[in-house]
Order: structure tokens, then sequence, then C-alpha cells
């Protein structure tokens, strides 16, 4: 298939770029790719389309007139866990860092390749909307005590129990003791990943490959930051670092 074809529904898009030329260069581009795209100059601007409409996903600029990019991205996670990919011009680490800290699921340099750009919003939907491909894995109860193996939860099938947290891997939600959890599309996938590996260790590389679905190496302190991210929700002790190796999820 054409990848120029595009969504065979109508996605939309906000973009927040002070730049006009950037701005209508890349409003552009995605529209023909199948997007409908919503543009603001300015972060107070985006904002008040972000509040007034209805986005699947928000492409928004680190320096951004009034409110940056960064608080933007802040006010938006307040109330919405719409997939957002920030854009930085310099790629400087401050940026990034920051901007994932505040609830950006990606990122990218400019200036971007229109494919690269169509690639990293198509994953984002992706991760937005997606179905596990497989069940968390369990594993045979003669190597696992009854305390360390995750135990199927009373409430469904599809339930995976590690201490006071739960995991329903069809309903697609997390409760941390019996209270819902908001997760973003990203942070869910990421404790799926996790939860169909428990006590194995997964490296950065494999996470960005199979959460970020990068078909190409990725930074990885998207992935560092998420980490850090999913354990201010579900405790801190929850995801353990090996050092030199990656992270995996305790049992």
């Amino acid at each position: 298939m054409d990848v120029r074809s595009g969504p065979q529904t109508r996605v939309t898009v906000l973009l927040v770029e002070d730049d006009e030329v950037i701005r209508k260069t890349v409003g552009m581009a995605l529209e023909r790719y199948g997007y409908e795209v919503s543009t603001a100059g300015d972060g107070l601007t985006g904002l008040e389309l972000f509040r007034e409409g209805r986005h699947d996903l928000l492409l928004l600029d680190v320096m951004l007139p009034g409110l940056d990019g960064i608080g933007l991205c802040r006010r938006v996670r307040e109330t919405s866990l719409i997939p957002i990919l920030m854009m930085s011009a310099r790629g400087d680490s401050l940026d990034v860092v920051s901007g994932l800290e505040a609830g950006a699921d990606d990122y990218v340099v400019k200036p971007v390749d229109t494919g690269v750009l169509v690639a990293r919003i198509r994953s984002l939907l992706r991760r937005a909307t997606f179905a596990p491909d497989r069940e968390p894995a369990s594993e045979p109860a003669s190597e696992h005590g009854p305390d360390d193996a995750p135990q199927p939860a009373s409430g469904g099938t599809g339930d995976l129990v590690f201490g006071d947290l739960t995991i329903d891997t069809q309903g697609l939600e997390a409760r941390l003791a019996g209270e819902p959890v908001a997760l973003a599309p990203t942070e869910l996938r990421l404790l799926l990943e996790f939860a169909a590996h428990p006590g194995i260790v997964l490296d950065r590389q494999t996470l960005l490959r199979n959460v970020w679905d990068y078909g190409w190496d990725g930074d990885s302190r998207v992935v560092d930051l998420c980490v850090q991210r999913l354990r201010k929700k579900i405790g801190a002790d929850r995801i353990e670092t090996v050092r030199g190796f990656g992270y995996k999820l305790r049992r």
C-alpha cells in the first residue's frame, strides 16, 4: 500500500508551531498523508484550540511564545492522555528531557524528514489504540512459589496481580490497591510489556522496538523518562533498574 494513502479514517492533528514557514510546510505535508490538521502559532492559542476541539494527536514545538511547549504539554496532561509528539530545533538534552518529563510520548529534531515524522505519528497512534499481540506470559507454577508468581485476579481471566498492582490485559487498564491508575498510552504499553515478562530484564533497545515501535535505533532517554513517569504512578520500587542492562518488573 502506498504510504501516502494515509489513515482510512480522518485523524486530527493539532500542530502548535510559531515558525509560520515550518507550520505551513508540516501542515501541508501531513494533509497530503491524509491527516486533518489544525494549527496554532503560540502556546496559549494551542491550549485554547485543544480545549475547544477533539484531536487525536498533539504535535508541538518546544520553543513557543507565551506558553512554551513544555508548559503546554503539562497543561494538556492535567486533563488528557492524548498522544503528544514534541519537536525541538536543537535536539538539546535539556529540551528533550524536559518535554518527556512533562508527559510527551516522543520527540523529533527539526528539521525533520516528512516520512520520519509520519512514521512517528503512526507509531504513536498505534500505541494509543493497540490491542496486545499476545497474552502476558505466565511462568510454570512449579518454578515459582505462590508468593512470587503473578496470579490471575478474581475479577477476570485477563488480570495479572503483582502485590497490590492489578493489570487487566484485556480491558487495558491498571489498578493500584483497587483504584484505577491513569496511564498514557505509552505508559500502559510499557507496563504491559513488563507484565508479559515478569522478573526478566528488558534492555532499552528491546523496549524501543516493542513499545515505541521503532524499526531503528531510537533515543533510549524516552525509555528512561517513561519508566520514571510509570514508577511515580505504580510505585517507585515496582520496576527495578539492572545497571548496565535495563529494567525488570518485580514479581
